[in-house]
């Protein structure tokens, strides 16, 4: 049994929100829709929406909360809000009035937010900066907080398309997010007050931290939130049901801001670091004495080019505060992905968003994208080469970025600009062995090039948009034959995408077409044809030889070329929902230099039916349905996947959420188990996921998600069990425990290729598998505890302890087929030496097949790793961090797990320490 990765289904709950995946029979049908779509590109009458009217500041306003200045009496308050949730379409259970000031240098809101139970009313948690925004899991997920809150949400350009949102709760607690993108931090001022009759909020946002267009005088969109934590209730400005489409275009107006003249504006941040870093070492190491400690300075600057375009800019970038990655069990050939984390490639992330994919249901796929920011300043690529090349080696962690540099914003003939540029420096090891003798060297990661350009015209208000991207990737391998035999030379791609709505956005068709180009040497492209990505070298492979996209596994070919498509179409408005969807990679698609892909040479295809219903009935507030198929095929026509899904979600009356799938995999042919080897067969399985949540408006919010699954001929079987727990005993405290265990077996998992002139039927080789039992345990543990909305501590641990258990060594008894045949059973001979758990294997017995050895398999393998970070914001937008991360593993060949064994084997493994002292100062305004 294979468990496959699963894109949970997106509903649309929130009005903010939208799902967005297509057949190529469905293109021809969009197509002649797109000619009936040349309506008005709001699709309603701007009488429909709400405005608003801004008024000039003609006295001082002091942010302290007050709201107690003669200014705010000039703005006429908004004050006509309805719910969103719980009774759609009703007026506002509670009083909110807003008014909004201008002057020359920013804009002003003021709000008072009633509540007739004053103090006692209001839910405040007290959280870092964005813990409280809805992406986070504010009023979703079981692991949140959740918070009365104000949510001002600003469409400055008024194209449509620009959400800039900002939000507070009555403690003080801050969050931004630029279209989506929650590591935008802009620098403004804002207060709450709390008192007997609610509470209040004044918010000052200087233009520098907006862009807009240069008109004397400007309408915006503007949509407003309130958040009543008590009640459940989400009142909104600029009214859409929840099975409508919402966004930018359906925003509210405000008129009558007139910006002075803006000076061209500079934001610097200097900083210093100081890290320390203790580990133990190997006896006689001459390389890593058990601790190291460094200093160095750096900085970032921001500087806006004109009013739509910002140059940031970074020199000697560290990023010793961000939080370690999790561990995770990988017996795949895949590599794992991980999210980005480090604050320089994370902050207008937006800019640079291309491609991806969306789907309701989603099953065995993974989005067509041209960037992937942790390919910059990465783990040298050759440092297992080095390491392996002698006893000691002393190997660099990461590539140094040299500098990096980008350019975002928005040209005023609407056009969206990304530009990055980064330079990462060669990296050299050194390495000696236990004996005597002269240090060896090894370049592992030469001098190196990424850029990325990205370009985006919105058409029809943002009802409709077309863009391209362009990715480079240039390395300096010189003449070092060890460098050139691995690493590509060069790499890039050229990528267009587009996005289409029409019938008032109801329905929508989104694409994207990707073109890559690969070059090094003979030897480094070979190998990239070897690799887990593309399998050329595969025997029963059906070659296409076409010229600019050939596909023969070529060892003398110095260039690589391929392509990615990908798009649907789909219902996205209403009661009744649907979508169609292609994912095609081409076998030479390779855009790993700048980007991540696991995997090439398949053609993809999902459709889903969709039912919601949103009106609260006795025995549900909304439900959520749908069923669909997943299909994929290899180059060769194959049928290499096919599952059929279903999914219910429900939020009952008490705010609790169910939510549940079922998935039918059926047996196909697969072209990667032998990893290179002719195809064989994978059995089907059924699969089963159920999760309970209860209300995440209480003190404790528990959480319990079990999986299950069973192949349908195989005899293998999945449990996962992760029960969750979500603790606040203060609103300065928040605490989660995640613990999951999980037992899984695989009839196939993969263990080696013996060559072998014999297995005629393999082509020379047979293909080693194992019946594999494994199992995992681990505990995420976050503790945030914050002292004022500026000063929090995070806490972050996690336990993790896996094994794995080879119960049967086998082999298929032919290509394309399922039967397998376990060794000393089945076929040949098995003979295992007790005192070192390593197979004999004769695979024919007295046959003329030759006999071969292999390594006990079996692993148990633990970790711990965490961190301790200290946050504070001493003045606005300059901070100092104090962090701590822990790093400790350890491993056995058990292939069992002893709970008391192995955590007791943990704290006692070897701990790496690293602390650092990060200070940055911002300066600006």
């Amino acid at each position: 049994m294979r468990l496959e990765s699963v894109i949970m289904p997106f509903s649309p709950p929130a009005g903010r929100r939208a799902a967005r995946v297509f057949s190529l029979v469905a293109i021809v049908a969009a197509a002649g829709a797109n000619a009936l779509a040349a309506q008005t590109p709001a699709g309603n009458a701007a009488s429909t929406l709400p405005s608003a009217v801004a008024a000039h500041r003609s006295t001082a306003v002091t942010i302290d909360g007050r709201l107690d200045e003669s200014a705010w009496s000039a703005a006429t308050p908004i004050s006509a809000f309805r719910q969103y949730q719980p009774q759609e379409g009703a007026p506002a259970s509670l009083p909110t009035e807003i008014r909004i000031l201008y002057d020359d240098r920013a804009l002003y809101l003021g709000a008072r937010l009633s509540d007739p139970q004053g103090r006692a009313g209001l839910r405040a948690p007290r959280a870092r900066r964005d813990q409280l925004l809805d992406g986070s899991g504010d009023n979703g997920a079981f692991n949140s907080l959740t918070s009365d809150k104000l949510v001002i949400e600003l469409d400055p350009y008024h194209n449509h398309i620009d959400d800039v949102l900002f939000e507070i709760n009555p403690a003080g607690v801050r969050g931004e997010a630029f279209n989506g993108d929650e590591s935008w931090d802009p620098v403004w001022d804002v207060a709450t007050r709390v008192d007997d009759n609610g509470w209040t909020a004044e918010l000052r946002i200087p233009y520098s931290q907006l862009r807009f267009s240069r008109d004397s005088v400007q309408q915006w969109g503007l949509q407003i939130w309130r958040y009543v934590d008590r009640l459940n209730e989400r009142d909104m400005w600029s009214f859409r049901r929840q099975n409508e489409n919402a966004g930018p275009m359906f925003f509210g107006h405000v008129t009558g801001i007139t910006p002075g003249a803006q000076p061209r504006h500079m934001e610097v941040m200097p900083y210093v670091v100081a890290k320390g870093a203790y580990a133990p070492t190997a006896a006689g190491d001459p390389y890593h004495s058990g601790s190291a400690r460094t200093a160095a300075i750096g900085g970032d600057v921001k500087y806006l080019l004109t009013t739509n375009l910002t140059l940031d800019a970074t020199i000697n970038p560290d990023f010793g505060q961000v939080e370690v990655d999790p561990s995770v069990l990988n017996l795949s050939a895949s590599e794992t992905y991980y999210d980005e984390k480090r604050p320089f490639f994370v902050a207008g992330s937006s800019a640079f968003s291309f491609g991806g994919m969306s789907c309701y249901f989603c099953d065995n796929s993974s989005g067509l994208s041209a960037f992937y920011s942790r390919r910059i300043g990465r783990p040298p690529q050759l440092g297992g080469y080095a390491s392996s090349r002698a006893s000691y080696a002393d190997v660099p962690d990461n590539t140094t970025i040299l500098g990096a540099a980008k350019i975002t914003g928005r040209t005023s003939n609407g056009f969206s600009v990304g530009i990055l540029d980064a330079l990462t420096d060669r990296e050299t090891a050194r390495f000696r062995g236990a004996t005597p003798g002269p240090e060896g060297r090894q370049m592992v990661e030469p001098l190196a090039n990424y850029f990325v350009g990205r370009l985006k015209k919105d058409l029809r208000a943002g009802a409709t948009s077309i863009g391209g991207i362009l990715t480079s990737t240039v390395r300096r391998v010189g003449d070092d034959s060890i460098a050139a035999s691995l690493l590509r030379h060069r790499a890039s791609a050229l990528g267009l995408d587009w996005r289409h709505t029409w019938d008032h956005r109801r329905y929508r068709w989104m694409g994207t077409l990707i073109a890559s180009d690969v070059g090094g040497s003979s030897a480094a492209i070979a190998a990239t044809q070897r690799s887990s990505v593309h399998y050329y070298q595969r025997p029963d492979r059906d070659v296409i030889a076409r010229g600019f996209f050939d596909t023969r596994y070529d060892t003398t070919a110095t260039t690589m070329r391929g392509w990615g498509f990908y798009s649907r179409v789909a219902k996205e408005n209403g009661d009744w929902l649907w979508e169609l969807a292609q994912n095609w990679r081409s076998p030479g698609f390779e855009v790993n230099d700048l980007s991540f892909t696991s995997r090439t040479g398949f053609r993809w295809m999902n459709g889903n039916i969709v039912r919601q219903w949103v009106k609260p009935t006795t025995w549900y507030r909304n439900v959520f349905m749908s069923a669909g198929m997943n299909q994929e095929f290899n180059w060769d026509g194959l049928r290499t996947f096919q599952d059929w899904t279903s999914y219910v979600g429900v939020e009952f009356p008490n705010y609790w959420r169910l939510r549940s799938f079922a998935i039918h995999n059926v047996a196909v042919d697969d072209d990667r188990l032998t990893r290179g080897g002719p195809v064989v067969m994978h059995d089907g399985s059924n699969f089963v996921h159920v999760q309970l949540s209860t209300d995440p408006r209480q003190r404790v919010v528990l959480d319990f998600t079990s999986r299950t699954a069973a192949g349908l001929s195989d005899g293998t079987h999945f449990q996962m069990w992760q029960p969750g727990m979500a603790v606040k005993p203060l609103p300065s405290v928040y605490v989660q425990l995640a613990p999951s265990y999980s037992m899984s077996e695989n009839a196939t998992q993969y263990v080696r290729t013996v060559v072998d002139p014999t297995a005629t039927a393999f082509g020379g080789s047979r293909y080693v598998f194992a019946f594999i039992r494994t199992r995992q345990l681990s505990m995420e543990t976050r503790v945030n505890w914050t002292f004022t909305p500026n000063l929090t501590l995070q806490l972050y641990a996690q336990p993790f302890i896996a094994s794995g258990d080879y119960l049967h060594l086998r082999e298929f008894a032919g290509p394309r087929t399922l039967t397998m045949l376990d060794y000393g059973r089945d076929v040949g001979t098995l003979t295992r030496n007790a005192s070192t758990g390593a197979y004999t294997i004769d695979p024919d017995g007295t046959g003329p097949a030759a006999a071969f050895t292999l390594g006990n398999p079996n692993f148990t393998t633990r970790s711990l790793r965490g961190t301790a970070v200290v946050r504070w914001e001493y003045r606005p937008g300059s901070t100092i961090y104090f962090a701590w991360t822990q790093k400790r593993a350890g491993m056995s060949d058990d292939g069992t797990i002893d709970f008391s064994r192995d955590q007791a084997a943990m704290w006692r493994d070897s701990a790496e320490n690293v602390f650092l002292v990060k200070v940055n100062y911002w300066l600006g305004r």
